[in-house]
Order: C-alpha cells, then sequence, then structure tokens
C-alpha cells in the first residue's frame, strides 16, 4: 500500500520522461531542472446550480480541484492523477485538447425508493479532453461535486495507483473509521479527531467524514465502483486524506470455508479495458447535518439500472434467525436449527404479513452447499412457507457459492428461493469487486434478492442491479453479542456517514434492551443498549428495503404494542424529511409510504425535541405512537404508546431519555 502511494508521487515527475530514450545523465539533468521550468496555469471554474459550491480545477505540471462552499473553501487544492502502464502518468503535465460544458435537470425513478419515488438528477457538468487519450469529467451539484476519469486506450492497461490527495483547512476534524488490514468487512467505530492529529502511519475506509473550521461537512465515497478496486483513504500526517486502494490479489490463503485472505498482492491496483471510464470520486457537501440524510450523490453516479424488467423485486421485513440465536419458548419442540424451528419463523412472519424469513448459519454443512444438516427438511420447510405466503432466503459464504456456483444456483432456482444473503467477503481488490456484479447478475437471472455480508460500502451497484437491496459493512446490532461498544452515540452517527453511502443491513429490532449501566453482551441471549423505543425508531430512520426483525418471534409474540408498528412499518420510501438534525447526538426523520407517514427520532443522550408537523396535507390524521416511559433510564424496556389526532398546524414537543426513542404511525382518520 505505502510503496503504491509512493510510486504514484514519484512518478507524477518524471514518468513522462521514461518515454524518450534519454542517457541516465540527461535524465537526471532534466529531472534536477524540474522545479523551475515554467508551465501556464489554466484554471477553470464549475458551480451547482444553485451557485452554493463551486470548483475551481487548475491545471499546471498536475491537475488540482479547490471546492468552495458559500465561499468559504471547503477543500484545499488537492492533486488527482492516475499512474498507468509502467510509466504515463494521467494527470501529469496536462494538455488540453477541448473542454465541453453540461447540465442536466431530470427527474429519475428509482426501481427501490430508497429515500424518495423519485431523485432530482440536477447538476452542472465540464469534460476535459486531453492529449494522452483520457477524458476528466468533473460535475457539480448542489449537494456536492464528483469526479471520474476516463482513457481510450486500444489494449488493456494496468494502473499502478490513483491519486486524490485532498487537502482540508487547518482546524478540520474527521471522522476516521479507522481499518487495520485491506482484510476486513468494513465495519468500524467511527474515530472523531482533529485531522492534524492522524499520524500517516493510519488509514480508514470509506465513507469518511471530514468537518471543515467552517463547520460545513465533507463526506468522501465513491460510486460507479465496477472492475477496479475499491477506495480507501490514508492519512496524510497534515491536514490532507490520501486515496489508497488494494492491489491486485495474485495469492490466496483460504484459511477456512469464508476467511480468504490474500497473501501476494501485486504492484499494480487493476488491469483492466483500455477504454473506459473509471469510478467517481464524491465529495458531499452538508452545509447542515440534515443535508446528509438526503444526500442520494452515490445513487445518481451509479451505472444505470440492467434489469429489464425488474418488476419481481420485493422489498420487505425478515424475521431472521441468528441474531437471537433460535430462543424460541413456549413451544412443543426443541428450538434450533431444525424444520419445527423454521416453520414457527414462517408462522411468525405469516401472521403479521411480514414478507420472508432468512435460514443463516447451519442450514448446510458448512463447505458444501448441496448437504442440508440433518435436522433441516428444505421441501418441507418450502411448501410450508408457500401456503403461508412468506418467502424464504438463504444464507451462504461467498467462497463455498463460488466453488459450487451452477449447481447452487440450479439448486435455488429449483427450491424457489426468492434471494441470498452472501457473507464474509471481507475484500474489495478488483477480483473481488467484480465478485458482486457476477453475484448479482447471476441472482437477476434467477429472479433473486442479494444482501451482502461481510462487504464493504455500496458504491453504486444498487442502481445498476436494483435486486441488490441491502447490505453490511455497518457496525450493527450483532455487535451486542460480544461488545458493550455498540452505543447509542454510534446509532445515532451512522445515518450521517454511512447511511450516506447507501442501504445498511443494520438489523434492528431487539426488545431486551438496556442502559448502559445494566447492559450485558451475551451471545446466546443478546440485548441492545438504549430503550425499546430506540429501535422501533430505527425502521424509520434506518434504510434498508429488506429490514430485519432480529429478535426472536417469541419475544415478538409477547410484545404486541410494538408488533402493531414493527408489522405496519415500510422499509421503502415516497418522501423523507429531517425534522433534527445533529451528527453523533440526535435524529428525527418523517417518511411517507403512500398516503401514511411514520416518523422516527433516536437520541445519544436525554433530549427534548419538537415535531412540527406541517408536512402533513389539511385535514385531520390519527396517530399511534411510541415514547419512553417515565422509567426508561433506569429500565429500557419502559415505553408507552399513545393514540391522538394531529394536523398539520399541530407542533408537539417530545422527550426521549437516555439513548432514548419516539417513534409514531400517521394515517388519515
Amino acid at each position: 500500500m505505502v510503496i503504491v502511494v509512493i510510486l504514484a508521487q514519484i512518478r507524477l515527475y518524471i514518468n513522462i520522461f521514461m518515454k524518450i530514450k534519454f542517457f541516465s545523465f540527461v535524465l537526471a539533468e532534466l529531472i534536477i531542472l524540474l522545479p523551475i521550468i515554467s508551465f501556464t496555469q489554466k484554471v477553470y471554474e464549475l458551480s451547482s446550480p444553485d451557485e452554493k459550491t463551486t470548483v475551481h480545477i487548475k491545471f499546471s505540471e498536475t491537475v488540482q480541484l479547490e471546492v468552495l462552499h458559500n465561499d468559504i473553501t471547503v477543500v484545499n487544492y488537492s492533486t488527482v492523477s492516475m499512474d498507468i502502464n509502467n510509466g504515463i502518468v494521467i494527470g501529469a503535465f496536462p494538455k488540453i485538447k477541448k473542454n465541453k460544458r453540461s447540465s442536466a435537470d431530470n427527474v429519475l425513478v428509482p426501481v427501490v425508493p430508497v429515500k424518495t419515488k423519485t431523485i432530482r438528477e440536477h447538476f452542472n457538468g465540464i469534460v476535459f479532453d486531453m492529449k494522452g487519450n483520457y477524458s476528466l469529467e468533473f460535475r457539480a451539484y448542489d449537494n456536492g461535486i464528483a469526479w471520474r476519469f476516463l482513457t481510450s486506450f486500444k489494449d488493456k492497461i494496468k494502473v499502478y495507483g490513483e491519486q486524490a490527495d485532498l487537502e482540508f483547512p487547518a482546524d478540520s476534524y474527521v471522522y476516521f473509521p479507522e481499518e487495520e488490514a485491506f482484510m476486513s468487512h468494513n465495519e468500524r467505530y467511527y474515530v472523531y479527531e482533529k485531522l492534524l492529529d492522524i499520524g500517516s502511519d493510519r488509514f480508514c475506509s470509506t465513507p469518511a467524514l471530514v468537518e471543515t473550521e467552517s463547520g460545513v461537512k465533507v463526506l468522501i465515497t465513491e460510486s460507479s465502483l465496477i472492475d477496479y478496486p475499491g477506495m480507501w483513504l490514508k492519512a496524510g500526517g497534515d491536514n490532507s486524506l490520501r486515496a489508497v486502494f488494494p492491489g491486485v490479489a495474485l495469492k490466496e490463503d483460504k484459511k477456512n470455508d469464508r476467511d480468504v485472505a490474500v497473501s501476494e498482492y501485486a504492484d499494480y491496483i487493476a488491469e483492466t479495458i483500455g477504454t473506459r471510464s473509471f469510478p467517481w470520486r464524491i465529495l458531499s457537501i452538508g452545509e447542515k447535518d440534515a443535508d446528509l440524510i438526503t444526500n442520494q450523490l452515490t445513487f445518481l453516479l451509479g451505472e444505470k439500472n440492467v434489469i429489464e424488467d425488474p418488476s419481481w423485486i420485493k422489498p420487505g421485513k425478515v424475521s431472521w434467525d441468528w441474531w437471537n440465536a433460535m430462543n424460541l419458548y413456549g413451544v412443543d419442540f426443541k428450538s434450533g436449527v431444525n424444520t419445527e424451528s423454521y416453520k414457527y419463523y414462517i408462522d411468525f412472519a405469516s401472521k403479521y404479513g411480514i414478507e420472508y424469513i432468512i435460514m443463516d448459519e447451519g442450514w448446510y454443512e458448512l463447505g458444501d452447499l448441496t448437504k442440508l444438516t440433518p435436522d433441516i427438511n428444505m421441501e418441507e420447510i418450502l411448501s410450508y412457507a408457500k401456503r403461508k405466503n412468506v418467502d424464504v432466503i438463504l444464507w451462504v459464504i461467498w467462497k463455498t457459492l463460488w466453488d459450487q456456483w451452477d449447481e447452487a444456483f440450479a439448486q435455488f432456482e429449483k427450491w424457489g428461493i426468492k434471494g441470498i444473503k452472501v457473507d464474509f467477503m471481507q475484500r474489495d481488490d478488483q477480483w473481488m469487486v467484480n465478485y458482486y456484479e457476477k453475484v448479482a447478475a447471476e441472482c437477476a437471472k434467477h429472479k433473486m434478492l442479494v444482501d451482502f455480508h461481510g462487504a464493504y460500502k455500496p458504491a453504486g451497484l444498487r442502481r445498476k442491479y436494483p435486486n441488490v437491496i441491502t447490505r453490511e459493512g455497518v457496525k450493527g446490532l450483532e455487535n451486542n453479542k460480544w461488545s458493550d461498544l455498540e452505543t447509542p452515540r454510534h446509532d445515532v452517527t451512522l445515518p450521517f456517514i454511512r447511511m450516506v453511502a447507501g442501504p445498511m443491513d443494520y438489523t434492528p429490532g431487539a426488545m431486551v434492551n438496556a442502559q448502559k449501566n445494566n447492559f450485558r453482551a451475551i451471545y446466546d441471549r443478546p440485548m441492545s443498549q438504549g430503550t425499546r423505543c430506540h429501535q422501533l425508531a430505527m425502521y424509520v430512520v434506518y434504510e434498508s428495503p429488506l429490514q430485519m426483525l432480529a429478535d426472536s418471534p417469541s419475544h415478538y409474540y409477547d410484545e404486541p404494542e410494538c408488533m402493531e408498528f414493527l408489522s405496519a412499518v415500510p422499509t421503502v420510501w415516497d418522501t423523507t424529511i429531517v425534522l433534527s438534525a445533529k451528527l453523533a447526538d440526535n435524529i428525527a426523520v418523517a417518511r411517507r409510504n403512500g398516503d401514511d407517514w411514520y416518523i422516527g427520532a433516536m437520541t445519544d443522550g436525554e433530549k427534548d425535541l419538537s415535531i412540527d408537523f406541517s408536512f402533513l396535507d389539511d385535514g385531520k390524521y390519527k396517530m399511534e405512537y411510541y415514547e419512553d416511559g417515565i422509567n426508561a433510564n433506569r429500565y429500557a424496556e419502559d415505553f408507552v404508546m399513545e393514540k391522538g389526532i394531529v394536523t398539520n398546524s399541530d407542533t408537539m414537543d417530545i422527550h426521549l431519555a437516555t439513548g432514548g426513542g419516539w417513534a409514531a404511525r400517521i394515517w388519515k382518520e
């Protein structure tokens, strides 16, 4: 990783001369003279449609960009380039052949409406066609900027590195999802530190969020990630974050059925076709914290949908077995990974109109998808589910699926499986990124959903393949089984960083809740930190078109009031309105599906909020709402469900306990 970065810096200044066969002493003389050679600087300006955000693109010895918001610099001049084919540095000593400006103002209709039923695509753009068979494209949106390289070489190329040295103003802070290695589930807590204090030996996955000294926030991520490794960020030891990438995997070390580590990386990061566009580099900009919640740039910059008829793609909720450790009670059979237990999950799902169940680890003998474990009768389970109008999703290890590809998919289709949860990839080198697309395409052929776990963040694939319904890549509820670090503060940080990249399978729904002083991490009897209403609110705040009910059906049967809400709450939305938002402190969101509205509010510390119902149309609405009980600061499961009438002229003061929440369902009277 370090070698790739160093080489990119050196090549930026000398590789143009390596194509000319000078003697070594002549080359040395030229390199000495480089600093005094004068280059004409050209600076182009590109502004967002609302003219609040401006990008200055400077061409001199290098290509650099500067970003201003409301005339205040939020990204200092930063160098971008790409190092290819052992000596060509795209962006070094650039020569512009021509440039073309453009603008767009379109309305897109996503197949799966995560935040809104329609999305406005509104930007100003400029494309620079450069000498050397490449182009640079920039776009400026009202809520961020993006750029990418495009090449037009006849033959395949090797990419040795890509430079995106993002320099930020002094006194900037960063929410840094720190990593230890490229092999990672990308499930991190966010280290909040002054950017200057993060040493150059530290690096993180994306998205990462920079809080500039002006208060404007800049979220760094990517989209249209195809046939290329994912982007990570290395601290510069100053006020910079620099893009780094895993190299091409040359050798692997398979430790077991799921952990396949790269044991040797190439000195190049991708080998790919010579004529193509490369991933978009995105700087999402939030003047207010609320702006991050409604940002949809990763979707807008993804490749267009390739599924000709996606009408079979069905979002919904899922009854999930693994988190609750199959803890069923009040039954006349032994619970566990067996046919009777799954029929119980199906009965629960059927009663409450839950669309799916997931059969997680244990249904097959690890290492062989063709061998069911002795207590599983798949035909009986699937026949029973069909009669109950419940669909089944199967968990699989990625490597086993790859090794048994044709046989596995043929079996899934024969069974009538509606989706797979693919787990433990833990990598985003070029081969693994391509694996994700192969899975998405194959599942689309068989009309199956995909939920990626052990996964990198969303990076545009969900637009190209909308059957990629959700993914993990988030430090979610499962961590409560073994750690006390999954705190309400983390819960109200995620929407402003990880969720900006796309849907996240946090897997909410814990019915055993505790405050920090009486929380215990118990693997087989898990609980959550924060209140019961904190968990209910997640179903509105957290975006996942395939949303888990993580706890035991037995617990849910004991909580009929909560199930009134959980059975009704949808997983996709026509409209999203942010009512309150402060990163790592609180969030309140109103979302509409059809004629019904839902509100979810979550907090870290104890807090009072005011809900303004002016988003409603005229008329009276019924409302059922769930609020923290008077003793929720001590006993986190304490809640009250109330009913009332509300209009668009009303406001309501609500009180949230420590780690608390508030949730409401609103419908026309």
